[in-house]
């Protein structure tokens, strides 16, 4: 038993001997690979560092220095000295701020470029000091711990090698601002931990895949600033933070984006392409704090869902194509602090240079937004308690303002600018406390300013363009916040709202006047009540004490009023408070005399615009003393006296008209000091003597105008050398001797009434009385000097004479030259250039009940008879036929000779042949031979529409009839632009291309036959298809053609339809050159008399806020933005909407 028991002891020890030893030989064995992981993990790094360029030594302490390299610059390791991240933040600058791809802009915390990017991830770089620049190397992926690989706002470029996307315990990969490449991959191995992708402003291409869905643990995507494209797909809603802004991404929002989006908290998808409607179910993103949307193409309406978004503090919708109300439901949204509805600037304007990415240039070249709403803003919108900023200028918004505004405590921007508001200004607004930016420019609003409004502490108020009446109050100001910042608003990247803030202030006060004069620093207060009704005298500028100062540039304006009193009154008061101060009260009944001492004034004026007053006097020499001034308008006044010498000292003038005045004496050689002028305007007033030989010296004038004047003496040589003079006019005076050659620029209709001047001295114009320079500028008739035509002493011609004569004998022999030229090509033109058929027959797409044959065609016309013509056009003569009894057609009848081949003729014309709509004339057949050509229509009774809108005046005005027309004629267009492959482009839509029946169902015709005849069928003509007045002005110049020029065309009838005015009417031309149907529609919009456009009648007959929507639609159609036009699709979706209701 002894011995079993020591047998058995012997073994357990042994055993635990055994244990003990492979306990030992484990440990060991961990630590030489310890050892030997934590030296590979430092190779790697020396290996990293070596393939890398490091200008600034960031990470030059990465040496065998020193040993451990977990103390190395953006170095950090686990407690087993592992490296577990690898975090080295550049400055951007790897290409400097202009060229790169964004980084240097990302990098700066104060840049306010993309102030609207990243909200929930931004960072600035403000601590780097320098870049790495290189190639990403494979070997990084033998960081095997490796949790953390953050690079962002350096140089490396190229693909990321697919070791890293192998990666099995990364969780952030950040490259953000760097130029890598390529595509991101279809399959990966790795990177089954990834929360976070950050691979912004990149350039990045391809579509994004369905790998990334395999990352359960993906928590932020932001691939923004990149060139992907294809679609968004729906696996990306269930991620916390989306950021796919500034791509290529196109589509429409896939619907289950919004099924499992619980953990969304931004979202943003601005600068894309996408397209259809924004989906209902993002109401169901319950933690969705911003929804940036901006700059694509959505369309239909603001889905109410969203009303059930408590959290979200941004909606930016902006520069899209929506329509409808603004939902009510929008006011459920307790935590929104800034909404934009509409926005006039691109946000993207500064940074698409930046990326060199063409596909983007049309963001930048969208001015103006094209959402449509219907209505106004709704009361529970507009008194959101955490509501800071509210933007829809040009949204087509109206109705009357909110009377009640105790709920705007927030309330720090307002802009409702250019839309269909109407009313008085709520006494509301002078209790929002915070308000510092106010534009309702541009609306219909009435009544007077109050002065408990808060103008004096706003930096911006603008109630321009109104039909606002009283006086201009003093306006209280007793508790003002304190002055802002430089850029009006501090900058915060990291806060939502505060960022929308600084960045829409930033662009309101880079659009401002101080801006274009040079001015970026100082704190801009813009105060305009312009174009008004605005009586009585200023009683004092409306800018608060603690606004002044020298950091402050303040402008007001207040022209085009009916303003009285005494100039400058208190104008320039506290002027010399200020670091600038531009003024301008042109237009009103101002009167009194300039002030001796204008001078010392105010020396900080930069720019002084008080023509068209009733100013009287002498301007005095103090006037030299104004040495900011850089525009300076006395025009049409009653000034009398001499031009002061002292103006010379003005160093920066760059404008100066003094034009319709009655001042006398010479012009001061002393002006030629003015090296900085562009503008030299003196015409029309009682000069006298030479034009100095000094103005020779104006390097940089672009304009001079000495016209009605009674100068004498010679116009100095010199002024031919004066490169940038592009408008010269010495007309009316009593100059003499030679006209200076000058590459056309001075030439005799730049000189007329000029008697002795040579060599227009047969050219004599009696000149307007100088007691009334207003009527300079009207027709004159032309006589010779003796009042009659004269042989020269010679007995020969005069110049006229021989000028005449040349010009018929240059006629005749041109037209000597066409006859020979047309025989020659009808004797010797070969018959292979019209390949078709001899045979009569008719090609049939749409069976009308009876046989359609050439004999029948034409024994129905009577062989094309006159009597049977019921219209000529462009494109040929069209005839009614009567094939059988009661069976009716149209034929156009086409010249042969046009084509060069016939066979290309069958083919377009069969393209047509199948197309098929209610609104588009049938084309039911049509013949094509070496003798006749001709295509076949259904018959319509009712006429064309030019001739309905010749003959309406003899019926009731009937708005559902015109809406109707309109409805229908944009449902043709929308359905050649959209549903035809390829799509057919009209060209020529004008009202004699559009046919009605007797119901007044509208068809358009003519559709594809500038195509199929080329450009030169077109009557009236221009070098393009199509008709004066309706022809798109980018078409017309470039002959490059799009859907958007025949956008315009309807834009044009539109205008016709509900005016009594032609495209071209003769009425317009007192207006001058040019002036057409869009110039008076934009005109009469812009001054509120929206009334007197429509045809007499419809303004009774029709609602008052439809016919001035659809108008502003025409308008709109009619802009020169392409980008800014609306499709017809959208056209016709804005007229469904005002569908007038029936019977």
């Amino acid at each position: 038993m002894g011995s079993s028991y020591f047998l058995s002891s012997v073994i357990k020890w042994q055993s635990f001997t055994k244990l003990k030893l492979f306990s030992l030989f484990c440990a060991f064995s961990l630590s030489l690979n310890g050892v030997a992981s934590f030296d590979s993990d430092k190779s790697v790094l020396l290996q990293f560092k070596n393939s890398v360029s490091d200008p600034s030594g960031l990470i030059s302490g990465w040496n065998l220095i020193s040993t451990n390299h977990c103390h190395w610059n953006g170095v950090s390791c686990d407690a087993n000295s592992r490296v577990v991240s690898l975090n080295i933040t550049g400055n951007g600058n790897y290409r400097g701020k202009k060229s790169g791809g964004g980084g240097a802009i990302l990098c700066s915390g104060d840049s306010i470029e993309l102030s609207l990017y990243g909200f929930g991830i931004r960072r600035d770089c403000k601590g780097s000091k320098g870049i790495l620049m290189g190639k990403l190397v494979p070997l990084i992926a033998r960081l095997s711990e490796l949790r953390v690989l953050s690079l962002p706002f350096n140089g490396f470029l190229g693909l990321i090698p697919s070791e890293i996307w192998g990666m099995e315990k990364l969780e952030v990969l950040d490259l953000e601002g760097n130029l890598v490449s390529g595509s991101l991959p279809v399959s990966f191995s790795g990177l089954r931990n990834l929360r976070v992708l950050n691979l912004g402003f990149n350039r990045i291409e391809g579509e994004i895949p369905d790998s990334l869905s395999r990352c359960d643990g993906l928590e932020i995507l932001n691939i923004a600033g990149n060139r992907i494209n294809g679609t968004i797909p729906g696996f990306a809603g269930r991620f916390k933070g989306v950021y796919l802004s500034l791509n290529q991404l196109g589509g429409s929002l896939p619907e289950d984006f919004g099924y499992n989006c619980e953990k969304l908290e931004h979202l943003d998808l601005s600068g894309n392409f996408l397209v259809g409607g924004i989906p209902s179910n993002l109401g169901n993103c319950g933690n969705l704090r911003t929804l940036l949307l901006y700059s694509n193409m959505f369309e239909e309406i603001i889905p109410r869902e969203l009303g059930k978004l408590g959290k979200l503090e941004v909606l930016d919708v902006s520069r899209n194509s929506l329509s409808g109300s603004v939902p009510p439901e929008l006011g459920n949204c307790s935590a929104l602090s800034v909404l934009v509805l509409s926005n006039m600037f691109d946000p993207y304007q500064d940074v698409n240079g930046t990326r060199g990415n063409g596909l983007l240039d049309h963001l930048s070249s969208m001015d103006e937004d094209f959402n449509f709403f219907q209505g106004g803003i709704p009361a529970d919108v507009m008194t959101l308690p955490k509501l800071r900023m509210l933007w829809a200028p040009s949204a087509t918004l109206g109705g009357m303002l909110l009377s009640n505004w105790d709920s705007c405590d927030s309330l720090e921007m307002i802009n409702l600018s250019h839309n269909f508001f109407k009313g008085e200004i709520p006494h509301g607004f002078s209790r929002c406390n915070k308000l510092r930016y106010l534009d309702l420019s541009s609306n219909g609003l009435y009544g007077e300013l109050l002065e408990e409004f808060r103008v004096p502490c706003m930096t911006v108020f603008d109630v321009s363009g109104n039909a606002l009446s009283g006086s201009i109050p003093s306006f209280y100001s007793s508790s003002c916040p304190p002055v802002p910042s430089t850029i009006e608003y501090p900058l915060n990247i990291y806060d939502p709202s505060s960022a929308y803030i600084s960045f829409f202030a930033y662009k309101a006060k880079a659009g401002s006047p101080t801006m274009s004069l040079g001015r970026n620093g100082e704190i801009s207060v813009f105060h305009n009540f312009g174009d008004n009704n605005f009586t009585g005298t200023l009683q004092s500028l409306p800018i608060s004490p603690v606004r002044l100062g020298k950091q402050t540039a303040y402008t007001f304006l207040a022209g085009d009023n009916k303003l009285s009193g005494p100039f400058p009154g208190i104008l320039f008061e506290n002027c010399d408070g200020l670091n600038m101060m531009i003024v301008n009260v042109s237009n009103n009944r101002m009167s009194g005399q300039i002030p001796a001492n204008m001078g010392p004034m105010c020396r900080s004026l930069k720019l002084l615009d008080a023509s068209k007053n009733q100013i009287a006097g002498t301007i005095p020499p103090s006037v030299g003393e104004l040495v900011s001034l850089v525009y300076l308008d006395m025009s049409w006044n009653l000034l009398q006296g001499q031009i002061p010498s002292s103006l010379s000292q003005i160093s920066g003038l760059k404008y100066l008209s003094l034009t319709g005045n009655r001042i006398v004496g010479s012009i001061p050689s002393s002006i030629g000091k003015l090296q900085t002028l562009e503008v030299l305007d003196l015409s029309s007033n009682l000069l006298s003597g030479e034009i100095p030989n000094d103005l020779v010296r104006l390097r940089n004038l672009t304009a001079l105008l000495l016209n009605n004047n009674k100068l004498s003496g010679q116009i100095p040589s010199g002024l031919a050398n004066v490169t940038l003079l592009s408008i010269f006019n010495v007309s009316f005076n009593n100059l003499s001797g030679p006209l200076p050659s000058s590459n056309n620029l001075m030439n005799c209709s730049s000189v007329l009434g000029n008697p002795y001047l040579h060599p227009c001295h047969v050219f004599s114009l009696a000149s307007p009385s100088p007691d009334s320079p207003g009527r300079a500028s009207e027709a004159q008739s032309y006589t010779s000097p003796s009042g009659q035509s004269q042989k020269n002493r010679s007995g020969g011609f005069t110049s006229i004479e021989i000028a005449s004569i040349a010009s018929a004998s240059a006629i005749f022999s041109v037209l000597l030259a066409l006859i020979f030229l047309f025989i020659y090509t009808r004797k010797w033109s070969p018959k292979s250039k019209i390949m078709g058929s001899a045979r009569k027959e008719v090609t049939i797409f749409t069976d009308i009940g009876v046989p359609l044959t050439f004999e029948n065609v034409v024994r129905a016309t009577g062989s094309f008879n006159a009597s049977n013509c019921i219209g000529n056009g462009g494109f040929g003569s069209t005839y009614k036929a009567e094939i059988s009894p009661g069976v009716l057609v149209a034929i156009k009848k086409l010249a042969v000779g046009r084509f060069q081949g016939i066979q290309q003729f069958h083919a377009e014309i069969k393209t047509l042949g199948r197309l098929h709509h209610p609104n588009l004339v049938t084309l039911i057949g049509y013949h094509a031979s070496e003798t006749e050509m001709f295509l076949v229509y259904n018959y319509l009774p009712g006429g064309n529409l030019e001739k309905f809108i010749q003959e309406r005046s003899t019926r009731a005005v009937d708005w559902r009839i015109l809406h109707k027309i309109a409805l229908d004629i944009a449902r043709a267009l929308a359905y050649l632009h959209d549903q035809c492959v390829p799509r057919v482009l009209h060209r020529d839509v004008k009202p004699s291309n559009i046919l009605l029946d007797d119901d007044f169902n509208a068809y358009l015709s003519d559709f594809g036959l500038a195509r199929l005849l080329g450009t030169s069928e077109t009557h009236a003509t221009t070098g393009v298809a199509g008709t004066f007045g309706y022809v798109a002005p980018e078409y017309a110049m470039t002959c490059r053609v799009s859907d958007k020029a025949d956008v315009y065309s309807y834009g044009v009838v539109l205008l016709e339809l509900l005016s009594d005015k032609k495209a071209l009417d003769p009425s317009f031309s007192s207006y001058g050159n040019g002036f057409n149907i869009v110039a008076w529609a934009c005109m009469l919009l812009r001054q509120g008399r929206a009334k007197e456009f429509f045809t007499a009648g419809l303004w009774d007959a029709g609602p008052h806020d439809d016919l001035v929507e659809v108008l502003h639609m025409a308008v709109v159609c009619t802009v020169d933005s392409l980008s800014t036009r609306p499709t017809m699709k959208q056209v016709v979706r804005r007229l469904k909407q005002l569908q007038p209701p029936s019977c």
